[in-house]
C-alpha cells in the first residue's frame, strides 16, 4: 500500500526565517560594549588641586630647603594660586645664587610651573629633585601626575609605582596608578591599584568605575553587577549607568532582566535617547513589534535624527507591526552616502518588506541587488530561496536555499528549507539527511518530532538518494 504524505508541510511555523526586527546576539553585545569603552571616562582628579596640596613638607622622608629658601617660600606659597607667573618669576631669582638650590626648593618651583602651566619646565625641575633626592616621595607622585595630565601613563606608572614602593599610601595615588595601568593594558595590576584606591575610599565613584571596566572587560560580570549597582544607587539620574548595567545583563546573556532594567530607568526618568533605543532593540528582538514602535518613535523624530542602524531598526518593526506605509517612508528618508554594511543592511531591509507584502518579483530584484555587491550573504539567498518558493518555482528556490546551506550562520534555515522541498518531491531520504544536519547544528524536540515522521515515510529498503 502506498503511504500517504502526512501534512509536514509547516515545518516553517517550527523554524521561519528570523523576524525582520529581530537583531543578532553579537550585535547586541558589540554594540553595548561599545558604548561602555565610550562612557569610560578619566577620573575626575582636579591634578592641579593634588599639586598644590603638595606644598607641606615631610620632615623624616623628605629634603629640607635651606632658611633663605624657606624665607622666600613662605613669601610665595600663597601665589602659587592667585598669580603663578609672579611667583615663579622670585623663586627662579633664587636659582641666580652660587649654591644651587637644594632638592626641596626644586619640588617647590616645579609646583609653580606647573601653576603657571609649563609642564615642561615643571617635570625638569622635579627631575632634577628626585636625581639628586631619590626618595623624594612627594616629587616622584607629582611628576606621575605630570606624566598622566599629558597621557604619557607608561611613564606615570613608573612614577606613581616609586612613590608607593617609598611609602604613599594614598588612594589618589593608587587610583591613578591603576588609570594608568589600565591605559597601558596591564589589567592585573589595574585590578590590584583599583581595590587599594577603594580600600583606603570606599565611596568614590572614579575607582568604582574604573574596576567595574576592569570586571567587565575580563567578562566577570558576577564582580562586576555589585559594582554597577552600587553606582546606580549612589546616581540613580546618570543614565550612562543604567546603560552600561544593561550591557553586563546582555553580555552575560539575561536579556529579559536587562529589558526589564531599562523600563525601570524610563518610568524613573532616567533613560535617554541611547537607553530607549537600546530598549526597542530589545523589544523587538523579542518580537514585541508594538513595543519596539512606540519606543522608537520616541527617539526617532525630524528634530532628533537618530543613526541610519535606529532607522534600519524601526523600519523592521513597523514592517513586523504589519504598519507597511510607515516602514516604507522610515526606509526612504535613509539617503546619502552609506556605508557598504549599511547598504546592504538597506536592501535586505526594503525586500523584507516586499515579502511581507507578498510582492515577491519586486522583493527578488532588491536581493539580487544585494547579492551583487554580497554573493555570500546567507540572509538574502534565504530570502531569495522564499520568494521563489512563494511562486512555486522549487527549482529556483532549492538552487538558492543550496547556496545558503554552505554558508555557517544559514545553513540551519537552509537545511529546514531543503528539507520540506525534497518531502514536497516525495524524496523523504533526502529530507531526512537535510534534517539531521539542521539537528546536528542545533537541536529542536518540534524538529526532531518532524525528523521522526518523516523516518517513517522513507521505504526500509531505500537507499542514500
Amino acid at each position: 500500500m502506498k503511504k500517504s504524505l502526512p501534512t509536514l508541510w509547516l515545518l516553517l511555523a517550527i523554524a521561519p526565517l528570523a523576524p525582520a526586527a529581530a537583531l543578532a546576539d553579537d550585535q547586541l553585545d558589540q554594540e553595548l560594549l561599545l558604548r561602555g569603552t565610550e562612557a569610560a571616562k578619566p577620573p575626575s582628579t582636579d591634578t592641579k588641586a593634588l599639586v598644590k596640596a603638595s606644598g607641606s613638607f615631610l620632615h623624616d622622608r623628605e629634603p629640607e630647603m635651606t632658611g633663605e629658601e624657606y624665607a622666600l617660600y613662605e613669601q610665595v606659597v600663597t601665589m602659587l594660586t592667585s598669580n603663578p607667573d609672579f611667583a615663579v618669576r622670585m623663586l627662579e631669582g633664587m636659582m641666580n645664587s652660587k649654591e644651587p638650590p637644594s632638592p626641596a626648593f626644586e619640588f617647590i618651583l616645579g609646583n609653580a610651573y606647573y601653576a603657571a602651566n609649563q609642564p615642561d619646565r615643571a617635570e625638569k625641575s622635579y627631575r632634577h629633585a628626585v636625581d639628586r633626592y631619590p626618595s623624594f616621595v612627594r616629587a616622584w607622585k607629582n611628576l606621575g601626575v605630570l606624566h598622566y595630565t599629558a597621557g604619557r601613563f607608561g611613564e606615570a606608572v613608573k612614577c606613581f609605582t616609586k612613590a608607593v614602593t617609598l611609602g604613599d599610601r594614598e588612594p589618589t595615588t593608587f587610583g591613578l596608578l591603576a588609570y594608568s595601568l589600565e591605559k597601558e593594558g596591564n589589567t592585573v595590576s589595574a585590578e590590584m591599584a583599583y581595590l587599594q584606591a577603594l580600600g583606603g575610599d570606599p565611596e568614590s565613584p572614579d575607582w568604582k568605575e574604573g574596576l567595574l571596566r576592569i570586571y567587565v572587560d575580563g567578562r566577570q560580570y558576577g564582580r562586576a553587577e555589585p559594582l554597577i549597582r552600587s553606582l546606580i544607587r549612589e546616581k540613580p539620574t546618570e543614565a550612562r549607568l543604567w546603560l552600561n548595567y544593561a550591557g553586563i545583563l546582555i553580555s552575560d546573556h539575561r536579556k529579559l532582566e536587562a529589558m526589564a532594567l531599562l523600563e525601570t530607568a524610563q518610568a524613573a526618568g532616567a533613560a535617554g535617547p541611547d537607553e530607549l533605543g537600546l530598549l526597542g532593540d530589545l523589544y523587538a528582538e523579542q518580537g514585541l513589534a508594538t513595543e519596539a514602535v512606540a519606543t522608537y518613535a520616541r527617539i526617532l523624530t525630524p528634530a532628533r535624527p537618530r543613526g541610519e542602524q535606529k532607522l534600519l531598526n524601526y523600519a523592521r518593526v513597523l514592517t513586523a507591526a504589519d504598519r507597511y506605509p510607515e516602514a516604507e517612508q522610515t526606509l526612504a528618508t535613509i539617503k546619502g552616502d552609506l556605508t557598504p554594511a549599511a547598504r546592504l543592511e538597506l536592501l535586505q531591509a526594503r525586500a523584507d518588506l516586499l515579502v511581507a507584502r507578498k510582492r515577491w518579483p519586486e522583493a527578488r530584484q532588491e536581493i539580487e541587488s544585494l547579492l551583487a555587491l554580497a554573493p555570500l550573504n546567507g540572509r538574502a539567498l534565504l530570502t531569495l530561496g522564499r520568494t521563489h518558493l512563494e511562486e512555486a518555482d522549487l527549482p529556483r528556490a532549492a538552487f538558492a536555499f543550496e547556496a545558503a546551506y554552505r554558508i555557517p550562520a544559514a545553513s540551519y534555515q537552509a537545511s529546514l528549507e531543503l528539507a520540506n522541498i525534497e518531502l514536497k518531491n516525495r524524496h523523504y531520504a533526502k529530507s531526512v539527511a537535510y534534517l539531521e544536519h539542521a539537528l546536528s547544528l542545533q537541536k529542536s524536540d518540534a524538529v526532531e518530532d518532524y525528523l521522526a515522521r518523516v523516518k517513517s515515510l522513507v521505504p526500509s529498503d531505500a537507499g542514500p538518494g
